[in-house]
């Protein structure tokens, strides 16, 4: 019990010295302690998933990070070798989850460790998340097995998913249920040695971050099942709330998000002295086309300003050269593609893949923004920033460059309406929210996008949320609407 105690008021130094001077915080210790102390079995586990970037990737034959470690003599995106490791495979004669390589996931990204000229620098990513669940006395499995926390033999209440980032979704979503039946097994088995409970039926919280967020809710509507081929709309059955009660998603994209578009067209670097991920590597990637933003919410306007009406159309694509269309990206599909011998060759590959993902993603797109009520044993809290600028309309121009236009309340990355759900035209906010999403609760912080758990706030919210609050279902009605 003091070894609980003392973690809680570390940890509650480093939060408070992560904020403002004047910024009061809340008595964590004072708040949480006794619960912490209560070891319960009726008290679910939490899973954390990762958003977008979050996991690191290894190649699973040499054990060469792919993603997670950066720097100097690191994998880069501009070498052959780099930019095959980092891009999933494109063959047309196979379907996207057939398309496999030798990159695996190998643990979330709780820090990221950047070489620069030689010296070491991290930078948290989800450490803090971990800190904020070990305050509510989660233990998280991984630190305990990597050696870096020790708990004695109670550290069984905290898990990290880690997953490709790149891949669809839907896969991810599929893994993600593999994994809870693994962890549902250790945890029973843990609860008959320790309380002579045999068979509990364990029940799952799930805390994720950004994309991981769409991970999870696919998963509690739809369970295992894939996304019918035909292109109907499948049942939403809530398979995955069987095995899990509460859900808090952290700065998800639920109606997507620019930033996505801009890397799929431009690129992305991390950070100004690390490596620039060309469009042509980035566009093998399935989730980033999940992760667009809707059309009919007219974030994209052409060289008229007259609003796009169809994002996901790969005509659009191709005339105006974006991502895998875009012709000066060759040089880098020489190294996705060293078995096609001519540009006229390696266009053809990587058209009919661009078909093959926008496609996808407007399947996905689809059966996500399907209202649904979810079942009275599930909750669902948001977590989103409302006071940074956050990109929400981009025009381009004859040549295809873009241009934003306007912005609006977010987090600098995604926006409040799409965290939301918000499916309320402009001009229309006078009316209350309508989403295909109902929330039990929804927390606004002014933070940014990877910021938004460092708030005192979201510590003391969380906490209360899956600890402390009512199970019951209090939630109201919200008007439907038709996403088409």
């Amino acid at each position: 019990m003091r070894h609980t105690t003392v973690t809680i008021s570390f940890i509650s130094i480093l939060l408070i010295a992560a904020c403002s001077p004047a910024l009061k915080v809340p008595d964590l210790g004072g708040l949480y302690n006794n619960l912490v102390q209560n070891e319960s079995p009726y008290r679910n586990p939490v899973i954390l998933i990762p958003g977008l970037l979050g996991s690191k990737l290894v190649d699973k034959d040499t054990g060469d990070v792919v993603w997670g470690t950066f720097g100097l003599n690191k994998m880069s995106p501009r070498t052959a070798e780099g930019a095959r490791l980092i891009a999933l495979p494109m063959q047309n004669n196979l379907k996207l989850d057939e398309m496999l390589d030798n990159v695996v996931p190998a643990g979330t990204l709780d820090r990221v460790v950047v070489n620069f000229l030689g010296y070491p620098l991290e930078q948290n990513t989800y450490a803090h998340i971990l800190g904020v669940l070990g305050i509510g006395g989660y233990r998280d499995q991984d630190l305990v097995e990597a050696g870096i926390l020790d708990y004695g033999d109670r550290h069984f209440t905290c898990f990290q998913f880690d997953y490709d980032w790149r891949r669809d979704i839907v896969e991810s979503a599929k893994k993600l249920d593999i994994f809870i039946k693994e962890k549902k097994k250790y945890v029973q088995l843990e609860i008959e040695k320790r309380f002579g409970i045999k068979d509990h039926d364990v029940k799952f919280d799930i805390v994720a971050h950004s994309m991981g967020g769409l991970v999870a809710r696919y998963y509690l509507r739809y369970g295992t099942k894939d996304i019918p081929s035909d292109g109907s709309k499948p049942e939403i059955t809530w398979a995955g709330s069987r095995y899990v009660e509460h859900l808090v998603i952290i700065g998800t994209p639920n109606s997507g998000s620019l930033d996505s578009l801009i890397s799929l067209i431009e690129g992305f670097r991390p950070a100004m002295f690390l490596p620039h991920y060309p469009p042509a590597v980035l566009s093998t990637m399935p989730s980033l086309y999940e992760l667009l933003p809707r059309s009919r919410h007219q974030p994209l306007l052409d060289e008229r300003g007259f609003p796009v009406k169809d994002i996901l159309d790969p005509e659009l694509w191709i005339q105006k050269g974006w991502g895998l269309a875009d012709p000066k990206q060759d040089d880098i599909l020489k190294f996705l593609l060293p078995g096609a011998d001519s540009p006229e060759k390696r266009k053809q590959i990587a058209i009919a893949y661009l078909r093959k993902v926008l496609d996808r993603a407007r399947q996905f797109t689809t059966v996500m923004d399907m209202p649904a009520r979810p079942p009275p044993s599930l909750r669902m809290m948001l977590v989103a920033g409302d006071a940074e600028k956050t990109d929400q309309t981009i025009q381009y121009d004859a040549a295809g460059r873009l241009t934003v236009t306007e912005t609006g309340p977010g987090d600098g990355t995604v926006l409040r309406s799409s965290a939301l759900g918000d499916e309320r035209l402009k001009g229309s906010l006078s009316k209350r929210l309508i989403s295909p999403i109902q929330w039990s609760q929804v927390l606004f912080l002014f933070s940014d996008h990877l910021d938004l758990t460092k708030h005192p706030a979201f510590t003391d919210n969380l906490l209360y949320f899956l600890l402390e609050s009512q199970k019951e279902d209090f939630m109201g009605t919200q008007p439907e609407y038709s996403p088409d």
